[in-house]
Formats: C-alpha cells, sequence, structure tokens
C-alpha cells in the first residue's frame, strides 16, 4: 500500500491477483431509511414492515443496492483505492439482508490487464457464512506517474 496524496491506496503496479480487500457495516433502519430518501427507492419490502410479511421474505428487507454499495467502498477506499474508477460490476442477490445484519464486502483481485490500466475483480458480500451478493467488477487503477 502507498499514500497517493495523503490516501492509502495502491497502484496498478503494487497489485497482485489474488489481492483481497474487505469492508464490514451493520445494516441499521437509518441506513435503510436514508438509502429509500436518496435513491428514490420507497419499494414497502424495505420500509413497510406490515406489508412486507406478506411477501415471500415475510418481514422487511434492505435495498440490494445498499449491500452492493458496500462493494464501492472496498473499491474506493481499500483495494485499489483512491482513484479507483469503476468501469462494470455484474450481481447476483442470492439472499436477503435484514436490519442487524453484519454485511462483509470483499474483493478479490481476478486478472491484471496492465496495458488498459484495468483490473478484474470477483465481488462478494456476506452476511456470517451466507452470500448474499456475489459478482465481478471491471476498475481503471492509477498507475505510477500517470493521473488515472
Amino acid at each position: 500500500m502507498t499514500k497517493r496524496d495523503g490516501l492509502e491506496g495502491y497502484y496498478l503496479e503494487d497489485l497482485e491477483v489474488g489481492m483481497e480487500g474487505s469492508y464490514a457495516k451493520t445494516v441499521t433502519e437509518t441506513d435503510i431509511i436514508l438509502f429509500a430518501g436518496v435513491s428514490g427507492d420507497s419499494n414497502p419490502v424495505h420500509l413497510n414492515d406490515e406489508f412486507a410479511k406478506t411477501t415471500m421474505f415475510e418481514g422487511r428487507i434492505a435495498h440490494g443496492m445498499l449491500s452492493a454499495g458496500f462493494i464501492s467502498t472496498v473499491l474506493g477506499t481499500r483495494l485499489p483505492g483512491p482513484g479507483t474508477i469503476y468501469l462494470s460490476q455484474n450481481l447476483q442477490f442470492r439472499a436477503p439482508v435484514r436490519i442487524g445484519d453484519t454485511v462483509t464486502a470483499k474483493v478479490t483481485v481476478r486478472e491484471i490487464i496492465a496495458a488498459k490500466k484495468r483490473i478484474v475483480l470477483d465481488t462478494t458480500c456476506t452476511v456470517g457464512d451466507r452470500v448474499v451478493i456475489s459478482g465481478e467488477a471491471t476498475v481503471m487503477v492509477p498507475a505510477r506517474g500517470t493521473a488515472s
């Protein structure tokens, strides 16, 4: 890990296949309400307990994209870190996240495409041992001596 403009992160040249980064967050009622407000997603399965009890989830669940956002946190703050530019992400939502669950987002470098300053990462979010989201991201990473 190196410092770039006072922030810790990795340059493209520092990365190796298999490197991992993670971030964990316990989802709260406030997180769900704030995410609904910011995103405009007011689906009652996230906000209305009476409605949510009538669904296949039998209660309220967090927005899938709230948990997916934790992947972005890892990419932009841990691995590779500041200066990383998201290019693509695919996601498979495998299980619901509920208020009080601690979601751990993890990224693992799978491929380095040095000529394009890109890396491909496996991405997962888990609650305990249960995978709630899996996918793949492609990002652009700053190289030494270049702005991007």
